[in-house]
């Protein structure tokens, strides 16, 4: 078992409240489908092998776990929302994948004995926790020597990490450490300069698709996003404000939109991160 897990003070337990609240809002599942390709050859290019050990932080409802389990991998899913990690089993079900699970667990606490897996996934997952040197020091634990530790992280200049700073404009952020600072180079090889033996950085992006326009697109989030669904909450019963969110989002969204048929495309810069463990 962990030994990272540990009392919290009472500020950290209601943030930690706060953000399992934030995750498990809306259906996060509807935004993922917008991408699954491009989480498809985030797991291809690893090149999994039968067999192989692997630990998904912040699994969502499946989107790089599900491509890492069909390539014969032998998968362990876990996300803080327990209706993701309902919908991650339920989607392998549908599929019949037998070598994989999904569980509900904190990316700063992991359950699992040091060494258990090859390698660690976590695309847009675990750089959302509040405490990002437990992450890290719990991702390392828990991969083997000689294993490796893949993240995919949104930068600061990103569309997502742009439209996150929006969200924070308008309504103040919790108390922690930018989760886009994951995608900030400088900051990661600060965060992985222990118990690593080598680091890769690169910068790709990631395409969302949807098959309506940029104003519709703000409100699919507003629905099925977390913290933008949360941050129209903040702002409830202050029409005024609510109004300005949105037009700003709209704004984001119309002006970094690459598809002129009505529907919307958008590519967001994330870091690639390979670490392997010494």
């Amino acid at each position: 078992m962990s030994e990272a897990i540990t009392a919290m003070s009472p500020e950290m337990e209601a943030l930690m409240t706060k953000l399992k609240a934030t995750w498990s809002a809306g259906d996060f599942g509807q935004i993922a489908r917008a991408y699954l390709s491009g989480a498809a050859e985030f797991i291809a290019r690893l090149d999994l092998q039968p067999g192989e050990k692997v630990l998904d932080i912040g699994c969502g409802a499946g989107s790089t776990a599900l491509p890492a389990a069909r390539a014969g991998a032998i998968v362990t899913g876990v996300d803080i929302a327990p209706n993701l990690v309902a919908q991650a089993r339920a989607n392998a079900e549908t599929e019949g994948l037998k070598n994989c699970r999904f569980e509900e667990g904190d990316a700063e606490a992991l359950v699992y004995e040091t060494g258990s897996f090859d390698t660690i996934v976590s695309i847009f997952g675990a750089m959302f926790a509040p405490r990002p040197e437990k992450v890290a020091a719990e991702m390392i634990r828990v991969c083997r020597a000689g294993g490796r530790i893949v993240m995919g992280n949104w930068t600061p200049r990103s569309f997502v990490g742009q439209m996150l700073k929006i969200n924070t404009l308008h309504v103040p952020p919790p108390n922690m450490p930018s989760p886009v600072l994951w995608g900030d180079e400088a900051a990661v090889r600060e965060r992985l300069k222990d118990g690593i033996a080598g680091l890769e950085l690169r910068r790709r992006l990631m395409t969302f698709v949807f098959p309506f326009s940029p104003v519709e697109a703000v409100e699919h989030f507003r629905k099925f996003y977390g913290p933008t669904q949360k941050a129209f909450d903040a702002l409830e019963g202050d029409a005024e404000k609510q109004a300005a969110l949105r037009r700003d989002l709209e704004n984001h969204w119309t002006e970094n939109n690459l598809a002129a048929d009505g529907t919307t495309r958008i590519e967001s810069e994330y870091l690639e991160i390979i670490a392997r463990r010494a």
